[in-house]
């Protein structure tokens, strides 16, 4: 039995892009769920647990990415990164 993916549209928010600290932040996030948690933008794609395959992305402030997400706890890791993306990596005003 195949699972759904769950898609969801994040946007880079930090004030210098996704450099080694957000990315250390994304991949221990989605170290914490089972299911397998890829960011897309353009053609490259990176598996959300591995910071190296993050600063690939090479996504810059205002970048949007395409949050992949499936297994058996997608929707909680959807959620988790959704929180991140939109909380705790946003640079103060």
């Amino acid at each position: 039995m195949s699972q759904m993916i769950h898609r969801r549209t994040v946007t880079v928010r930090t004030e210098h892009g996704l450099h080694l600290s957000p990315c250390s932040r994304v991949a221990q996030t989605a170290m914490k769920f089972r299911s397998r948690v890829v960011l897309v933008r353009g053609s490259v794609r990176a598996d959300a647990k591995s910071v190296l395959d993050l600063m690939t992305l090479a996504a810059g402030p205002g970048a949007e990415l395409e949050l992949e997400v499936d297994g058996d706890d997608a929707p909680q890791a959807v959620d988790a990164i959704l929180h991140l993306f939109e909380h705790d990596l946003v640079s103060a005003p």
